[in-house]
This record gives C-alpha cells, structure tokens and sequence, in this order.
C-alpha cells in the first residue's frame, strides 16, 4: 500500500460501522481491473475508489481521461483516476446487471439493479482549494467536487458521520430498499470468482418404489449459488507470511482455504508449493482441482508416504530392512536422508498440510525443514474430531516442539457449512459421549464441537435388516431410483468399512445394470476423480476430506473393534456420517453396539 491508501484504510476501518464490507486492491471483472477499494453497504449500494498519492505541483495537465504527471522518471501519461473509477465502476455493473435476482422485476426501473452504486477519487495530498484553483474554470467538468474527496476532508477526527456522508454524495441517487443477505452474497459471488463454491443445481431427490421404505424426499435447489462466508474470506485473504494453523470442524471449509491459499502462493512463489495430506483420494481431488486452475506446474499434490516414496526415488535412498511396514521404513529412509544431507532441505517456497491430525510428530517435525526459511510459508489444517488413523486419538505434543512457530496465529472454524443442520447434529448426538470439546492452548489443537450454519434438509435414516442381501437389494433400488430421478452419479457415495465390501457391493450393483460406478479400492485409491459422472463406493477411511450430496453408509455392523478401539471407531463413523451434504442413509444387516445407538438415535 501507498501511505495515502494506509491512511484512507485506517480511515475506513476506523469511521464505517460493522455493517461496511470493504476490499482493498482485488482484480475484479472480465478485465481483471484493481479499483484500490471497494466498498459494499446493505442500504448505501456499492462504490469504488481510486486513491492517489500526488501532488499538486507533479500535474502538468489534466482532461477528463488524461492526465500528465511529472515523476522521477520524468514526463508520464496516465488515466484520469476518476475515469479509471468510473470504467472499473460500469464494467462491473454490466456483469451484475446480467443477474436477474439483482435488478428489478418491474416499474420504472425494470432490468436495472436493485441498489445504487457510485465511484470516487480520494487525493491523499491536496487540498480542497488548492485543486479547486489549480482546476479553474473547468474543474467541474474534469473532476467534479462531490466526487473527489481531498487531504483536509478525511483529517484523523473527522466525525463518523460527515465521513460516511462524504462518501455517499458520490452517488447519483439512493434507494429505500436494503439488500439482503443472500443478494449481497450474489454480489460477492460476481465479484470475486476465486471464493466461489461449486455450485449445485435442480432438483435433489431421494425417493424409493418399495413399500416398506418411507425414505421419501424432495429438496429443490434452485439458482444456488454459494461463497465463503465472510471469515472465510477475510482468512483465506489475509493468512499472511510464516507458519499458520486453522483449527475447523468437519465442513468448515478448511480444504477449500487451502485451495484458496496454493492458488494465491502459485502466483507468487518461485519455489514449487508443496500440498500434503494423509489420504490418497483426498490427494487425487486436490490434484483434480489443481489441474482445473492450471497451477500443476507450480503446486505438487502428494499424500504423506507418496511423496516419502518420491524422494527416496530421486535421491537414492536406502530403506531400512526391518520388521517394520515397509510404508514406516519408508519415512525413516527420508528422515534419515535428511539428516545426512542426503536429501535437501528448504525444497520448496510454501508447504500446505490437510488431515494434520492424521500425521505423526516426526513427520511433522521431518516436512516443516522442507520450507525455504526465505519464505517460511506453512499451513497446517486440523480436526481432531476427525483423527482415525493415529495410535493416539488427540494431539499429545506442541506443535512448537516439531517446528510449527504458530503461537498466536491459529484460527478456529466452528461453523460447519458442508451438513445440514440434521445430519451434523445427528452425526454429533451419535459421538458426542467419546468426541467432547476440550480446552487448549494455540500451541496444541483442541477438540471443538460444530455449529451448524443453518441450512436444512431430511433427517437421516437407518434401515436394519435380517440379511446382508436384503441391504444389498435396498441400497441397489435406492441408488438405481435416484439415478432414473435425474440425480447425478458422482454426487452419490456408498462408504463401506473394508475394501473386500467395496468390491463386493460395487459388483452387486453392476450385475443390477448400474454400470456407472467407480469403485475406489487398495490398488487404485488414486482413481477419483470428482468431475466424472460415476457413483463412487470407497471404505469410509477413504473418504476423508471428500463430500458428496447423498452418502449411503453401508455394512456398518461390520466395522470391527475391541473395547480399547471403540473411540477410533466412533470417529470413523463420525467421518462418515460428516461426508454427506445434504440426505444420509445408514444400512446395517447385524446387531452391534453401532445398530442398537442408531436404533435408539432414529426412534420416536
């Protein structure tokens, strides 16, 4: 920032109440123009401002759209700033005009929008009558008083309300109407593509011809369009230099920061970003959404033991022989690498790690030596609620005792935006005796309870029967149903506990005549692909991090455990439950603990 637009910034964020949302220097439009602020009021409408630090003796000439500056490399000619506030102002107008939930449906302002809008100069370093001189006698024309705001009009003391008045003088009109939540977020939405969330449309269904199924419902999506929320945004904007953690719950967002962020590091970074997470179709869906930003020359997606394997490969590494799995010897060959100098650190200019509640200390402790201390650009996404891979079932270390430097720099996601507020609150009551919130300090990552965001649908279902192959029939004519009612194949997902199941109900429902299945096993975890259109069937361990409109979670009384496993198994379930956005079925054919907590969660 230029010290004007330092002074007007604290000027904003001083003298607008907290129902302003402000942008500073964002590429806004087709054209990618960079208004330096833009300003956003639910009753004031939409403004831009274009901020200039010069001074009076530096203009030589000055028109409508141009203006001759003397500079320290000489003679230059450049735009009129309130010409640029302008152009910038009615190409994104034109872009929310195209929006029919934004204008008017009738009277005398038909097809135009909805709420005001107006553009701006602010000169940090003239006077009010200086200008005016230096203009006469066309200043008007060139640039008119209620448009430009000077140095002696935005003083340290100015009052709140002359300040705010100042700034909607520069509309041409104002409306009585205010803009609503979801119309502010449509704004949102057309502005700034990069905090935009898949969108989903039509209709939503889950409707089965059988008799003794009353799983009957209709949810209808319509238009949707959703964005980060404004924390979200604010974070993903702002996470800054150095070694950050965000603590979130299930479907806070956290994956989706983390794209935000690889995406801004991509544009600025010399040294490749690195994205590690623990599950490998997690990693094959970040890869897929890197490849769609065009950024897989600048950001690598592993998860944890590929990437191990990759650089045991490109520095020649020997693995140890011993008793152990040859994935943990894996990790000691690079630890051990590293520290012989064999494999390099300060690899790569930003590491970016999800599922950081899966990964053991010393893996934390062996990537963090893989950031250039030059950036030190760290990211560390976590859910202890969601931990069930670990012999531990919290965080039993510091995270500044393996070189994570994030005291004071952690933020906590509690809302959860993926579920309704059914299926998280069913998910919740289920676990809630052995996941409970606790209490930390930012150096170690507590576990949090959710809150849902609001949004409404079905409550979950759970079908018990006598044999595995009346489940099996039941969760064919389902799937088969929602098919032939136009819902899309790859927004359904039926989590098993075992790879053995997977294979076993994805044949089922090939020899039923569904043949548009992707069947994420042990040999090809990597194969999801979120953007084909097949229904996936993956073990719940598999699908973590992943999400999906209608999620059938089947054969759950085969999940095995003892007594001392009990909490990890609540977690995978838990996760499982966590993985459906919208309509949840669970089916079971024997009588566990799990059946008899879900016969007695889904009573009357």
């Amino acid at each position: 920032m230029t010290p004007g637009e330092k002074r007007l910034a604290r000027r904003l964020e001083a003298l607008l109440d907290d129902d302003y949302l402000c942008w500073y220097d964002i590429p806004v439009g087709r054209k990618h123009r960079y208004p330096d602020f833009i300003i956003l009021h639910p009753a004031r409408g939409l403004l831009f401002l274009e901020v200039k630090d010069w001074r009076l003796e530096n203009i030589k000439k000055i028109s409508k759209h141009r203006v001759e500056l003397l500079t320290n490399n000489g003679k230059i000619t450049t735009p009129n700033p309130l010409e640029q506030a302008r152009q910038c102002a009615y190409q994104v107008i034109d872009m929310l005009s195209s929006d029919s939930q934004l204008t008017a449906p009738d009277g005398d302002y038909k097809g135009k929008l909805k709420f005001p809008y107006g553009y701006g100069v602010v000169f940090t370093h003239i006077n009010q009558a200086q200008l005016n001189k230096a203009l006469a006698p066309d200043g008007m024309s060139v640039l008119p008083d209620h448009l430009v705001l000077c140095k002696d009009e935005i003083p340290e003391n100015i009052d709140p309300e002359v300040f705010q008045q100042q700034l909607w003088d520069m509309f041409n009109y104002s409306f009585d109407q205010k803009l609503s939540l979801p119309e502010i977020e449509r704004i949102r939405w057309h502005l700034f593509p990069e905090i935009r969330i898949a969108n989903t449309q039509g209709e939503l269904t889950i409707e089965v011809d059988d008799e003794r199924a009353d799983l009957e419902t209709t949810r209808a999506v319509t238009d949707m369009i959703k964005v980060m929320d404004l924390q979200q945004e604010q974070l993903a904007r702002n996470l800054g230099e150095g070694h950050r953690v965000i603590h979130g719950v299930a479907g806070s967002g956290k994956t989706m920061i983390l794209g935000f962020r690889a995406l801004q590091l991509a544009q600025t970074m010399t040294k490749p970003v690195l994205v590690l997470c623990f599950n490998v179709s997690l990693a094959a869906s970040l890869r897929h959404y890197v490849k769609e930003k065009n950024i897989e020359h600048k950001v690598q997606v592993y998860h944890f033991h590929d990437w191990c394997g990759q650089q045991i490969k490109t520095y020649h590494c020997d693995v140890p022989d011993n008793e152990a799995p040859f994935f943990e010897r894996q990790v000691m060959a690079v630890i051990e690498g590293v520290e012989k100098k064999q494999i390099p650190r300060a690899q790569y200019g930003a590491v970016l790690i999800d599922e950081g509640h899966d990964f053991e200390p010393e893996w934390l402790q062996l990537i963090t030596q893989m950031v250039d201390p030059e950036t030190d650009a760290l990211l560390l996404l976590y859910d202890d609620a969601q931990s069930i891979y670990k012999k531990h079932s919290s965080l039993d270390f510091s995270l500044s005792s393996v070189g994570i430097k994030a005291r004071g720099r952690t933020t906590i996601l509690k809302l959860n935006y993926r579920n309704t507020r059914e299926i998280l609150e069913f998910a919740y009551q289920f676990s809630r005796e052995f996941i409970s919130a606790e209490e930390s300090d930012d150096d170690h990552i507590p576990v949090i309870a959710p809150e849902s965001a609001g949004v409404s649908g079905p409550a979950p279902v759970f079908r018990l029967f006598e044999q595995q192959g009346e489940e099996l029939n039941y969760i064919t004519r389902c799937v088969s149903t929602w098919l032939h009612k136009g819902k899309k194949p790859n927004e359904i997902a039926i989590l098993v506990p075992s790879n053995k199941m997977a294979e076993g109900i994805s044949a089922h429902l090939e020899r039923a005549g569904i043949a548009n299945l992707c069947m994420v096993g042990k040999r090809n975890k990597a194969a999801y692909n979120p953007g084909k259109p097949l229904v996936t069937v993956l073990t719940i361990h598999s699908s973590k991090g992943l999400e999906f409109e209608t999620v059938v979670l089947a054969g759950i009384d085969r999940i095995q455990f003892t007594a001392k496993e009990l909490v990890d198994q609540v977690r995978l379930m838990y996760v499982g439950m966590t993985r459906a956005k919208i309509q949840l079925l669970i089916t079971a054919s024997g009588d566990t603990v799990f059946t008899q907590r879900l016969v007695d969660l889904v009573a009357p």
